[in-house]
């Protein structure tokens, strides 16, 4: 017999570490060559790591959430007969981001390579919580007869026993309790909810990668929000009548048209497409707009990226946005379909609500979020002159910025052009001059 040293393969160029997101084996299984043996998440996809000898699993370096460097330790497997030399390991396969649910907790671990050696040693089971301890009894409750059933309800739901009136022989049973709240129905006595245990979640995979991000995002760019409100009656009333001559195209939402302004918008104002790399100093105008479109997974927020959004038409648009979008939360997007965006859009959908905050996708300088489509009554034109009121479709359209390399005024002026396309929309359909 001979231990075998399985070392953190390198998965791709550049990267020189990654994250333990779920181990497909333990100490003590036996393994096959080109068995898969655990998941790993670098800062661009999700990686199967197989087996490059057939084995005895006897030693694993560190748990999921664990970082692991290029080339350091990641698991030892006892083989038959002598090993000379450590063969060559397989190649990675390539990148397959996964959106799918991992175990987590809430508390953002932060290792380097240099806790492989420690790796192995287990985190010490935690705690069991204290059990909850009850609620007083109501003072007059002694002076009552009930099971202790009856009185544990009467005290979930906050019922004075004193309070109750007995059906017969004195003792209050379970349908004194009922008849009691059905004529104080709106007394407050049912409870909002019941208490639950607390959960520790562990913040891994692609989880840890938002948060990552985020926190950086925030860090390092100093944001500015500026809000539009947008009448999209008119749009509304083309989409619906698009739509019911679409064929076998796609519905069409709201998105499409949007990406349609915001393409047509740009070339005017070129510095809200756009990425910075701060540490060089400089800021990449792009021609080409590569819209990142982030959507909502079970595992986390993922931007899937349209490319060259300029140079498609409404049904494309569409068509592409519903593929990016299953993509994404199938887990079967590509490394190079969630990466090289110069500019994002993100929605919340019929959840918009009336304005919002958005954090910019570092290292680009914007991100655009249009809000939910609500109906006000408005002031409008008669045709003759005046005004009267009619009923409105109105959207707003919120924009945050990096404000080291965006004016103001010059996001203002880029919405304000969005506005005019959305709300002229024979100006938004009309093809380039």
């Amino acid at each position: 017999m001979a231990k075998f040293t399985f070392n953190m393969p390198d998965v791709g160029e550049g990267v020189a570490e990654a994250e333990i997101v779920e181990w497909h084996v333990k100490v003590g299984d036996r393994v096959e060559e080109d068995q898969h043996l655990v998941d790993v998440m670098t800062d661009k996809a999700t990686i199967d790591i197989e087996s490059p000898v057939a084995g005895t699993v006897i030693a694993v370096a560190g748990e999921v959430g664990d970082v692991i460097a290029v080339g350091a330790m990641l698991l030892v497997i006892e083989v038959e007969g002598d090993v000379d030399e450590e063969p060559e390991a397989a190649p990675a396969p390539a990148p397959a981001p996964k959106a799918e649910v991992v175990e987590e907790r809430i508390e953002v671990e932060t290792s380097d390579a240099s806790d492989a050696d420690d790796a192995l040693a287990a985190d010490p089971a935690p705690e069991p919580l204290p059990e909850p301890t009850p609620a007083p009894s109501p003072k007059h409750e002694a002076k009552v007869l009930a099971s202790p059933a009856v009185r544990q309800r009467a005290r979930d739901l906050g019922i004075d026993l004193a309070e109750v009136k007995p059906a017969e022989d004195g003792r209050i049973r379970h349908g004194d309790l009922d008849a009691f709240l059905a004529y104080n129905a709106g007394g407050g006595f049912a409870a909002a909810g019941k208490a639950r245990a607390d959960e520790a979640i562990k913040v891994i995979g692609l989880r840890k990668r938002i948060a990552q991000n985020m926190a950086a995002a925030k860090r390092h760019i100093p944001h500015f929000t500026y809000v539009e409100g947008c009448d999209v009656t008119d749009l509304e009333d083309i989409r619906a009548q698009l739509n019911a001559a679409r064929g076998d195209k796609p519905k069409l939402t709201m998105l499409p048209l949007l990406i349609r302004a915001i393409c047509k918008a740009l070339p005017d104002y070129p510095m809200i497409n756009a990425r910075y790399d701060d540490e060089a100093g400089v800021v990449t105008r792009y021609g080409a707009v590569h819209l990142g479109m982030a959507a909502q997974t079970d595992a986390g927020l993922m931007v899937p990226v349209i490319r060259n959004a300029e140079s498609r038409n409404l049904w494309q648009l569409a068509r592409e946005i519903v593929r990016l979008a299953e993509a994404a939360r199938n887990g079967k997007a590509t490394s190079e379909e969630l990466s090289g965006s110069t500019l994002t859009v993100t929605s919340l959908g019929p959840l918009g609500g009336v304005a919002t905050t958005p954090v910019i996708n570092r290292p680009e300088v914007a991100i655009i979020g249009p809000n939910r489509i609500v109906e006000r009554p408005m002031f409008v034109s008669d045709g003759m002159g005046g005004e009267r009121i009619a009923k409105r479709k109105l959207m707003n359209i919120s924009i945050s910025c990096d404000h080291r390399v965006v004016d103001g005024h010059d996001a203002a002026s880029f919405v304000q052009a969005v506005k005019k396309l959305i709300e002229t929309p024979v100006l938004l359909l009309a093809e380039q001059g």
